[in-house]
């Protein structure tokens, strides 16, 4: 988190299981970083990240939006082989698209604020079709696209050019208090699973919400049951796919985890516990965050233990924790994301790491996280687009070889 009230929690598209075999390694890697003092442009950054280049680990440009304190949050999760990358200014309420064709000069090949009934849009979800489900947080009302506090948003469908396909609503009287957050495609099922966190928290939900697909209709809404500490279904963060193509986890900021059980008939669909890690109501900036999926490995970023964990889901029922990658006492990871090849992963967050890009280095076997280096700095003030000072990372993904 950056800063309360307006909480940066994490979010998203979905990231898929990454192939056991070997890859090419990503020369580039793209941040989405938002200008510190807010007086200068937020920036898209492009960090030579090939160990065997001379500018290895340097910054070698950046495109600045031309928009101040959007406050960049989420971009997708992998880089798409299409070469477009969609992100997110989510105070602005505002979406970029970045062209990334050629990645020693990005360009912008559109941005757009509130799209129909939704504003604040959060997280991006890709299709076989290469259209985009996205999540929306607010609906429009009388107090305008940017208001502090809003309606419940819903869904949006895009091309790849940005036009509207299709929208939907995803208020319920089930739960009031939904605000959607991230997604999870189940093409395999038909099927769409969102969360729900509000990202300025007026209100609190523990309700996740299954779709169809195909013709983006609410089925069910479900209220998180609790765990052994009773507290950790508030605040419902990242659906991910595993790699069976069916099962799905679910995990809050509050640090539990939960598996989504019946999503093919739907009328049984529920969610039950599966996992918690340490959480403490009274250190809101310590919470859980951003996983990743690989293999059989479940990667979570865990705020309050300053440290990215691995559990093995192999048997979704029982995780168990098998490697941790520790932090300073004052890091707090939050984002993550993988190579396309698997062997390595990028990590972004707040307190001491709130100007960092971490590289680390990802064991597919045993699932160990390793440092790749000293942290990549974005406290510096000169970079390729002229003095901006500080800036504060957030979404990064490694290009696609």
């Amino acid at each position: 988190m950056h800063r309360i009230p307006l909480l940066v929690l994490a979010g998203v598209m979905i990231l898929t299981s990454f192939a056991a075999g070997q890859g090419k390694a990503s020369r580039y890697l793209f941040v989405w970083a938002g200008d510190a003092d807010g007086r200068e442009s937020d920036f898209l950054a492009v960090v030579d990240v090939d160990p065997q280049s001379r500018s290895y680990r340097s910054v070698i440009a950046t495109r600045p939006v031309e928009a101040r304190g959007t406050r960049p949050h989420h971009t997708e999760y992998e880089m798409p082989a299409g070469g477009m990358l969609w992100a997110n200014g989510f105070a602005a309420g505002r979406t970029f698209l970045f062209d990334l064709h050629d990645p020693a000069h990005p360009a912008i090949a559109q941005s757009f604020d509130a799209r129909g009934a939704f504003s604040h849009p959060h997280s991006y979800a890709r299709l076989a079709n290469g259209h985009l489900l996205t999540t929306f947080q607010q609906a429009n009302g009388e107090h305008g696209a940017h208001a502090e506090k809003g309606e419940t948003g819903g869904l949006v469908e895009f091309d790849a050019h940005g036009r509207v396909l299709r929208s939907v609503s995803a208020a319920t009287p089930v739960d009031p208090d939904i605000r959607p957050y991230s997604l999870a495609v189940i093409p395999a099922l038909d099927r769409v699973v969102t969360t729900s966190s509000d990202m300025h928290l007026q209100v609190k939900s523990r309700a996740i919400q299954i779709w169809r697909l195909s013709d983006l209709k609410l089925l069910k809404t479900i209220s998180l049951p609790p765990g052994s500490r009773g507290d950790e279904n508030a605040l419902t963060a990242e659906p991910r796919l595993l790699g069976d193509g069916k099962t799905v986890l679910v995990n809050t900021f509050t640090c539990g985890l939960y598996r989504v059980n019946g999503l093919a008939s739907t009328d049984d669909a529920s969610a039950e516990w599966i996992y918690s890690t340490p959480w403490k109501e009274s250190e809101k900036r310590r919470f859980c965050a951003v996983p990743a999926v690989s293999g059989k490995f479940w990667i979570q970023t865990s705020g309050y233990e300053h440290a990215v964990i691995t559990l093995d889901v192999s048997d979704p029922a029982h995780p168990r924790e098998v490697s941790r990658l520790s932090l300073a006492s004052d890091a707090v990871p939050h984002w993550i994301a993988l190579e396309p090849n698997g062997n390595r992963a990028v990590i972004t967050g707040y307190e001491s790491l709130e100007s960092q890009v971490l590289l680390t280095n990802f064991d597919r076997t045993t699932g160990r996280l390793t440092l790749a280096g000293d942290p990549l700095d974005f406290g510096r003030n000169e970079w390729p687009h002229g003095p901006s000072g500080k800036a504060i990372p957030h979404g990064a993904v490694f290009d696609r070889p």
